[in-house]
Order: C-alpha cells, then sequence, then structure tokens
C-alpha cells in the first residue's frame, strides 16, 4: 500500500536530512543576473551522468526511465552515494574535473561549490516563482540562484492528542505561551517524565533554536550579509524562552540518545519538534491505531510565524559537456506531475507548491500542515564559514540549557567568535 511506503521512506529521509550540515558562501562567481545561457526548446539528447544520495539515489532510475522515454535520444546514468560520503566526493571530483552533469545538492552546500565555481546558474526559462521561497532562497549565492529546490521538509510540533486532552487542552498551541502552558499541563499526566523533547545542546541544535530567533524577530546576520546579528535583543529572548523549558523542569537536559520516538509513543515525553520523517517513525513504533494517537501543529508565533526549512537542491555543475540536456532533466524532475510521482515512490515532500493539491498529499491532514508550514519556513544565509558557526552555536545552547548560562552572554560570545571567523571569501 502506498502508505506503508510512505511511512518507511520517511524513516529514510530522516536519516538524510540529518547529514545536511555541509556549509557554503565565497564571492566568486557570475555577477547579481547570472548571465546563464537559454536552453532549447526540443527534446534532450545525448549522455547525463546524475549523482544522488540516499533514498533518492536508490530510486531515482525510476523517474529518469520516464524522462528517457520523453526523449528517446537521451542516456540517463544514475549513480547513488551514500550521504556519509557524498560531500568529500564531491569536493574531489570539482577539484579534478569529473563531476557529474546534475545532482542533488545539499541545501547548506550551494554557496561552497558555487564558491568554487563549480556550478551552473539557473537558466531564466526555470520559474523560480512555483518553490516555497524557504527553499528556493537556499539556492541564492550573492543574488544568483545556482540550483533549484528537489524536495523539501520543515519542523513542526508532534503532539500527544489524547494525553493533551486528558490534560484540559483540546487544540494546538498558537504561541509562545501556549507551548509552555501545554508542556507543563501534559507533565502533571500519568506516565509523562517530561513535557517535551528539545535539543540541550549538541550538535544541529541550532536547527531547532533559530526557529524561535526568527519568530521573536531576530536574525543571524543583517540582510546585506556584512554582519552577524546574534547578540540582538530578539534572539536573546527567543534563548532565554528555549531556555525556560530546562529550567521549569519541562525538558530534559541530558535526554537519551535515540529515544524520542519509543519515548512519544509510550507517552513518557508527548511532545516534540521535528520533521516529516518522524511521521513514519511514530506509526511504525505505534502499530495499528497510533495514528489517531497524535497530531501534528505549526511552530508557535512571537512576532511572526517561522520554521526552519531543509531537504535537498538539483544543481547542473559548469563542466557538463551536455548542459541543454542536464537543465532539461532538472525541469522533469520538478514538474507537478513528476514531484507527485517521486512523493509516491519515495515519500519526498514537494519543492513545487503546485504539487500540493494532488490528493495524496491534500487528504492527509498531518501532511498538510507541512505544507502549511513550509510558507514560513526559512534557512540559514549560505556562507562559508556556517559549519563553523553552528558549533559555536550549539556549545552556547549547551551551557544555557545544561549549566543555566545567561542567554545574552552566551549570544555574545557566539556573535564574538563568528565576527572572528568572518564570512568567508574574504
Amino acid at each position: 500500500m502506498r502508505i506503508n511506503k510512505r511511512l518507511a521512506a520517511f524513516a529514510l529521509v530522516g536519516v538524510t536530512l540529518a547529514t545536511l550540515t555541509a556549509c557554503g558562501r565565497a564571492d566568486a562567481g557570475p555577477a547579481e543576473g547570472g548571465g546563464a545561457e537559454d536552453i532549447s526548446d526540443g527534446p534532450a539528447t545525448g549522455s547525463l551522468t546524475v549523482w544522488a544520495m540516499g533514498a533518492e539515489g536508490e530510486n531515482l532510475d525510476e523517474l529518469t526511465k520516464t524522462f528517457e522515454e520523453q526523449n528517446p535520444d537521451v542516456d540517463v546514468e544514475v549513480t547513488a552515494v551514500p550521504w556519509g560520503s557524498a560531500h568529500d566526493k564531491f569536493i574531489a571530483a570539482i577539484a579534478s574535473g569529473t563531476t557529474p552533469d546534475v545532482a542533488q545538492v545539499g541545501t547548506t552546500w550551494m554557496g561552497e561549490f558555487a564558491g568554487l565555481n563549480a556550478l551552473d546558474p539557473v537558466p531564466a526559462q526555470i520559474d523560480d516563482s512555483v518553490f516555497f521561497e524557504g527553499a528556493n532562497a537556499t539556492n541564492l549565492v550573492d543574488g544568483v540562484s545556482y540550483g533549484v529546490p528537489w524536495y523539501v521538509e520543515t519542523r513542526v510540533v508532534f503532539y500527544r492528542t489524547d494525553i493533551a486532552e486528558a490534560a484540559g487542552i483540546t487544540e494546538p498551541p498558537t504561541d509562545w505561551d501556549g507551548l509552555h502552558d501545554m508542556a507543563a499541563a501534559m507533565k502533571t499526566q500519568p506516565g509523562v517524565d517530561w513535557g517535551i523533547s528539545l535539543q540541550p545542546g549538541g550538535t544541529g541544535s541550532w536547527q531547532t533554536l533559530l526557529p524561535f530567533m526568527w519568530q521573536a524577530g531576530g536574525d543571524i546576520t543583517n540582510d546585506a550579509l556584512t554582519e552577524f546579528t546574534f547578540d540582538s535583543p530578539e534572539n536573546a529572548d527567543a534563548l532565554s524562552y528555549y531556555q525556560s523549558f530546562f529550567t521549569d523542569g519541562l525538558a530534559d537536559s541530558a535526554p537519551t540518545e535515540g529515544t524520542t520516538e519509543a519515548d512519544f509513543v509510550d507517552g513518557r515525553v508527548p511532545m516534540f519538534i521535528s520533521g516529516p520523517w518522524m511521521i513514519g517513525s511514530v506509526e511504525a513504533l505505534g502499530g495499528e491505531g497510533f495514528a489517531d494517537k497524535y497530531g501534528v501543529a505549526v511552530m508557535p508565533s512571537a512576532q511572526k510565524e517561522a520554521s526552519f526549512v531543509g531537504g535537498s537542491n538539483l544543481g547542473v555543475f559548469s563542466n557538463t559537456k551536455n548542459r541543454d540536456a542536464a537543465w532539461k532533466l532538472v525541469q522533469f524532475l520538478t514538474e507537478e506531475e513528476t514531484q507527485a510521482s517521486w512523493f509516491d515512490i519515495v515519500g519526498d515532500l514537494p519543492s513545487v507548491k503546485g504539487a500540493w493539491t494532488t490528493d495524496a498529499l491534500k487528504s492527509d491532514g498531518k501532511l498538510a500542515v507541512f505544507g502549511t508550514q513550509l510558507e514560513t519556513a526559512k534557512a540559514p544565509p549560505s556562507i562559508t564559514t556556517w559549519e563553523q558557526i553552528a558549533t559555536s552555536l550549539d556549545a552556547q545552547v549547551e551551557a544555557v540549557t545544561k549549566t543555566g548560562s545567561d542567554p545574552a552572554e552566551a549570544l555574545r560570545a557566539v556573535q564574538q567568535e563568528a565576527t572572528s571567523i568572518g564570512f568567508g571569501g574574504e
């Protein structure tokens, strides 16, 4: 059944997305406005090599066969690349001039690859307005788009509806006070140890914290990407709010790794924030009927609505010998019908907004929440040094949640280190 394939696929996608921690930005590359040549109107011809990772690499042949049927004179060879070695493989290929024609590219790798002059700017025929704005922004480097979103994910609130109702809560929270109050109310219920699961620092905790900063009206850089803004009052408010879940005893500052799904199913921790892959994980673990015991909701808002956007992009490498066919394949993979088929095959959420009108997505209430959240989801800017800066932020989040460090002082430390590290490419 399609629903079972989707549940299994989401678990695989979760592993895939957890690896997207590469970074990138440099000042090299074409001037603002691109300069990309047009692509022809005729069918694709010649041969193409494509690299893709994870479940995408293992299943992409199902789509490229259709592309070959539509373009009889083209031949597409797909190579599945393990996520763990993908970044190093790309860098080695860029250095040696042996890159594929088309590839799946992690959203936080775009600036790095563009800075190495490895990616071809997107042709004008590809309409970027069809994509979710936050996902599309991950392809922009110095005002030039070097790829298109292939699939997307974002973070929402998962909560046990049965435990919430027992605590007197019948509607999901819509603001910060509501989320905190809901965690406190559910913690009073029998068998509940903690009201919510939040990352107490450590690798990747910035992905959970940044949405709260954006919700508070803060950001990590100015719009011109010339200054860091970690130490703003808005960001301090967000980190203080995040800290409150730990100081008020609602979130565990030393959780056992890898137990989020089990704790949720057992009811020990009836709320967490995560992405669509968790649908498959918790329903597979909870068994028949568990889908009726939980719900998902968009992230609570403060000054504005926001969440984190991830996923993967599609890029054409600049040394391709068949640029015209390469971009035609990208066009095909981002058509509404193709995106809907890809969801059925792998479970990846479409990056093209129009594909969300299909019955498979419209009829799934939980997935519809992700579609709503994607309208206000965003990502950090593509800067070469982001991985180093994110490590600093993760360390300060840990100090705030585990030792009670002052949030404003912690962010001043991040600001100082980020300013010292710089934006890269300078």
